[in-house]
């Protein structure tokens, strides 16, 4: 990823990189030295905050299985 410095020293990153840091407006993203790189830690999610959505799960509605997705063919157009 490459990140850009603004003259206020503020840095700029790729919105598909933030997104995928769980990362939006006025957030704070450790980053932590490395021997080779710097590394940024994305933000986890903190499950025991989300207890008051269980009402809103339709039961109907199987669950999301994400390792049978990984494992569906893709059309190779769709990568990146």
């Amino acid at each position: 990823m490459i990140v850009k410095i603004t003259s206020k020293r503020q840095l700029m990153s790729p919105a598909q990189e933030l997104d995928g840091l769980n990362a939006g407006p006025d957030d704070r993203i450790p980053l932590n030295k490395a021997p080779d790189e710097p590394i940024l830690l994305p933000r986890r999610i903190d499950y025991s905050k989300l207890g008051f959505l269980i009402d809103k799960i339709d039961t109907d509605i199987e669950p999301f299985d994400i390792e049978k997705f990984r494992g569906e063919p893709y059309h190779p157009s769709l990568r990146d």
